[in-house]
C-alpha cells in the first residue's frame, strides 16, 4: 500500500493543485491513500523548519510530500514539492492535472477559509472541556484516599467538570501514588481526565486552579516549637513561591491539617503577593463537623439539621466554639413548622452544664480520633461552597485573613464566621460576642501573633515595647501588699529601682502615678 503524506500552507495554490491529483488518485487507485495537514500561512516556516530537522531533510518551499514506509518503519522518503508530485504520477499511474491559475487561487481562499474555521472550532471544544487543574499536595495522606473519589464523582465541581489531577508528594513516596493513580484509573470517574505524579520542582503548581494542602507532620518529642514553627515557615515559603510564579492568578487554596494551619496558611499569603488574599484559606471547618456531631447525638438528630455553629481563633491551637448564633431545623417538639423552619439551638439544650463541661471535653477527645475520612469530607464541602453556582447562605467557619474584623489584630490568619455566595465568601459581622469570649478570642490572637513572630521575626519596634512591656510586668510582680489593720496595703518595692530599670522620659507618667499611689 502506497501512504503519502501532503502537508502545505492553507492559502498555497500550489497545495490546493497537489491536493486535487492527490484525491483524484485516492479515489482511482485501490492502494494509494493520501493524509493531508494544512498549516496557517504564519506557522509554516516554524512547522517545516521542525519537520526537516527531525527527519533529516531539506525542504522550505509549499507543498511538501514523503511516502510513508508502513512495512519497515523509519522516518519516510521525501518525494519533494508539487513539481516532484507531479512527475511522480504521470511517470508512475500515467495521470497529469491542469488546473487552471485562477482556480488554484480560489480553491486556496477556500483552503485558508476552511483551516481558520476549523482551527475556532478545536478551539471551542478545547475550551468546553478545559479541565480543572486541581493540585493535591503530601497526596500519599489517608485523606487523599478519601478525597479523590468525592472530587472524581462530580460532587465538587459538578457532573460536567473534567479534573486534572496533580498529585505532589516527596520521591519517597511515589510508588503509594503510583497505587493510588491505578486505582483511581481502573475506577474510570468520568470527571477524570488525567493523574499525574509530582515531587518538588520549579514546575510545581503549573496552571493550578485549586491547590489543596495537608501537609501535617505533627511535633517530634525532641524538637521545639520554634524549630518546628521555622521548619513549616521554610516549607510554605517554598509553596507560596511557587504558587505565586506557576499558579492561575485565580487560584484557591486551601490549607488543612491539625498543626499551625492558620501559620501555613499566613505563610503562602506573604510569600504568593499576586494571589487573592480571599482565595487563601484555613479550614475549620473539621472542628465545627465534629461539634455539630456531638450536639447532634446529645439531641438524638442528625447533625445536617445544625446550621449556624462558628469556630473563632487558632484551629491548631486555643479556639472557641459559639453557639449563641446556631440553629437547629426539623426537631421534633412542641412546635413543628416547614422544613425552613428553625429553632435557637441553645434553647433546645436543657443540660447547660454539659454544654460548658461535657460537651468541650468530649469534643476535645473527639480530634484525638480523626480518620482521613472526615477531613476529606471538610475540605469537599467547603470546595463545594466555593463555587461560581454556589448559594450556600448558612453562616460557617473559614480561616481567613483578619482585617481588622471584631476589633482583632490583622495580618492574621484567624477563625471566625463567614458566608459563600455566587463563588465567593463574606465575613459575617452580625454576631454578638461576651465578655467570655472575647478574652478568649484575644488569647488566640496573641497565640497567632506568637507564632507569627517566631515565623518572621520581631520587627524592632515591636521588639522595644514588648521588652519594655515585660520589665513592667516584672516590676508589678515584685509588688506585694502587706494588709495592715487600716485596710491600706503597704507596698514593698523601691521606687529608685524602678525609675533606674526604665527609660526615665518614655515611663515618667507611669512614675509619676506610681508615686501618687505611694503618698
Amino acid at each position: 500500500m502506497a501512504k503519502f503524506v501532503l502537508a502545505g500552507k492553507a492559502d498555497c495554490p500550489y497545495y490546493a493543485k497537489a491536493e486535487l491529483l492527490a484525491d483524484y488518485l485516492q479515489k482511482n487507485l485501490p492502494h494509494f491513500r493520501v493524509h493531508k495537514i494544512t498549516c496557517h500561512p504564519e506557522e509554516w516556516e516554524q512547522w517545516i523548519s521542525k519537520l526537516c530537522l527531525k527527519n533529516g531533510w531539506k525542504h522550505r518551499h509549499s507543498p511538501i510530500i514523503w511516502r510513508e514506509l508502513l512495512d519497515r518503519g523509519g522516518k519516510g522518503l521525501l518525494l519533494g514539492g508539487f513539481n516532484e508530485l507531479m512527475e511522480h504520477a504521470q511517470e508512475y499511474y500515467n495521470i497529469s492535472s491542469a488546473m487552471l491559475s485562477e482556480l488554484m487561487k480560489d480553491i486556496a481562499t477556500e483552503n485558508l477559509e476552511a483551516h481558520i474555521n476549523l482551527h475556532m472550532e478545536e478551539e471551542e471544544i478545547k475550551r468546553q472541556f478545559k479541565p480543572l487543574h486541581v493540585w493535591i499536595t503530601s497526596a500519599s495522606m489517608p485523606t487523599c484516599y478519601s478525597l479523590v473519589p468525592i472530587l472524581a464523582a462530580g460532587e465538587v465541581f459538578g457532573p460536567e467538570k473534567a479534573i486534572w489531577l496533580h498529585l505532589l508528594d516527596n520521591s519517597q513516596s511515589m510508588d503509594t501514588l503510583q497505587g493510588l493513580k491505578m486505582e483511581v484509573e481502573d475506577l474510570a470517574f468520568p470527571c477524570i481526565r488525567q493523574v499525574t505524579l509530582h515531587t518538588m520542582a520549579d514546575d510545581v503548581f503549573l496552571q493550578a486552579d485549586f491547590v489543596i494542602v495537608l501537609d501535617d507532620v505533627l511535633l517530634k518529642t525532641d524538637q521545639s516549637p520554634e524549630n518546628y514553627i521555622k521548619m513549616v515557615t521554610e516549607e510554605f515559603a517554598q509553596y507560596g513561591r511557587l504558587i505565586d510564579q506557576n499558579a492561575n492568578k485565580e487560584v484557591k487554596v486551601v490549607v488543612s491539617g491539625s498543626t499551625y494551619a492558620n501559620l501555613k496558611a499566613l505563610v503562602v499569603l506573604k510569600y504568593a503577593p499576586s494571589i487573592n488574599n480571599h482565595h487563601v484559606v484555613a479550614l475549620p471547618t473539621q472542628l465545627e463537623f465534629e461539634a455539630k456531631a456531638q450536639i447532634a447525638k446529645k439531641l438524638n438528630v442528625n447533625s445536617s439539621v445544625l446550621k449556624d455553629v462558628i469556630i473563632w481563633g487558632n484551629i491548631s491551637g486555643t479556639n472557641h466554639l459559639e453557639l449563641n448564633q446556631a440553629k437547629i431545623y426539623k426537631y421534633d417538639s412542641s412546635i413543628w413548622g416547614p422544613s425552613s423552619y428553625s429553632r435557637p439551638l441553645l434553647d433546645m439544650i436543657f443540660d447547660r452544664k454539659w454544654v460548658k463541661n461535657d460537651l468541650m471535653r468530649e469534643w476535645k477527645i473527639r480530634k484525638q480520633h480523626r480518620s482521613g475520612l472526615s477531613a476529606a469530607h471538610s475540605i469537599a464541602s467547603v470546595l463545594s461552597w466555593w463555587q461560581q453556582h454556589s448559594n450556600h447562605g448558612e453562616i460557617v467557619s473559614l480561616g481567613v485573613l483578619s482585617e481588622g474584623h471584631f476589633n482583632l489584630p490583622d495580618d492574621m490568619v484567624y477563625s471566625m464566621p463567614v458566608q459563600f455566595r455566587d463563588g465567593n465568601w463574606k465575613v459575617y459581622t452580625q454576631v454578638d460576642i461576651s465578655e467570655d469570649a472575647r478574652e478568649i478570642l484575644q488569647r488566640a490572637a496573641s497565640e497567632l501573633i506568637e507564632e507569627k513572630h517566631i515565623a518572621f521575626g520581631i520587627p524592632q519596634a515591636e521588639q522595644a515595647t514588648k521588652k519594655e512591656e515585660q520589665i513592667i510586668e516584672q516590676e508589678e510582680l515584685t509588688i506585694k501588699g502587706d494588709t495592715q489593720e487600716n485596710g491600706i496595703t503597704e507596698l514593698n518595692f523601691s521606687l529608685s529601682d524602678l525609675e533606674t530599670s526604665l527609660n526615665a522620659q518614655e515611663n515618667l507618667p507611669f512614675i509619676q502615678e506610681m508615686q501618687e499611689e505611694t503618698s
